[in-house]
């Protein structure tokens, strides 16, 4: 078994707020030719929870996993902005507070909408973006595929205290390693923040951002789940003509839950080395 690659977890005042990350792998050997990757999660998946794909990203890469505003150990409660631009701006504003000369932005479900927010800005420093699995709902659009009341009702439950066995209701095909995780981690996730977090899924328009993306940009979609389609992906080429997109097999929208090698052989070398 290899030697974990996680260095810690720490804490950066960046765009007026405090940001919690957690880094792995370091800057040594190759990895500190190579660009650095910050990782953002979805709209109920604090830091710690992609903390295996981390690791795996960590053997080749200088990689930061960040907890969104009111979720995990990052600012949280009333009075917040929970809003994509603020979160885009978050990730823009962490990249800088840690003077990251050079980094790819990856994220999943919300977090791929955040970073192709923070990308229209062309913040210093930006080289290429994995978009994972996005909501392409917006005005006039096709609903996301999911209920908020699966969200509310299992942070509610989490919020009391809730084991692995009773996550198997809400995700009944994970682990129970998973699960536990989940359980022991969900209730960090701020009501209000997720909620207008999955209201805006629908009022975000991140279509209009995509021609004024200059990065390379994978795009990685999952072949269950109904989230992004072939038609999307097609309208999502035509704005933004360097996508390069892989639907992942024998996945739902939460890929390496579902098939982590088939996550890793999708991002192929598309970040500067082979993770595979």
């Amino acid at each position: 078994m290899s030697a974990s690659t996680f260095l810690y977890g720490g804490n950066v005042h960046a765009n007026g707020i405090r940001q919690h990350y957690l880094r792995y792998g370091g800057v040594e050997g190759a990895r500190a030719e190579r660009d650095a990757v910050i990782l953002i999660p979805g709209i109920t998946s604090p830091a710690v929870t992609w903390g295996f794909v981390a690791e795996h990203l960590g053997r080749e890469f200088d990689t930061y996993v960040l907890d969104v505003r009111g979720r995990g150990l990052s600012s949280s409660g009333p009075g917040l902005d929970y809003g994509l631009d603020a979160q885009a701006a978050d990730v823009n504003a962490f990249a800088q507070a840690l003077g990251l000369t050079r980094f790819a932005l990856m994220g999943h479900s919300m977090g791929g909408r955040i970073a192709v927010r923070a990308a229209r800005s062309q913040p210093a420093g930006l080289t290429r973006l994995v978009i994972v699995d996005p909501p392409v709902s917006g005005p006039g659009r096709r609903a996301y595929p999911a209920a908020l009341p699966w969200y509310v009702d299992s942070i509610r439950q989490a919020t009391l205290g809730m084991s692995a066995e009773d996550m198997r209701a809400f995700c009944p095909t994970w682990t129970e390693e998973q699960r536990q995780l989940r359980a022991q981690w969900l209730h960090t996730c701020h009501e209000p923040a997720i909620v207008q977090s999955f209201e805006d899924f629908g009022r975000d328009d991140i279509h209009a951002d995509l021609p004024h993306l200059a990065q390379p940009l994978l795009l990685l979609t999952a072949e269950r789940g109904d989230v992004v389609r072939d038609a999307d992906v097609a309208e999502w080429q035509g704005l933004a003509a360097q996508t390069l997109h892989v639907r992942v097999p024998n996945a739902g929208h939460m890929i390496p839950w579902d098939n982590e090698a088939g996550f890793y052989a999708a991002l192929g070398d598309f970040i500067g080395a082979r993770v595979a």
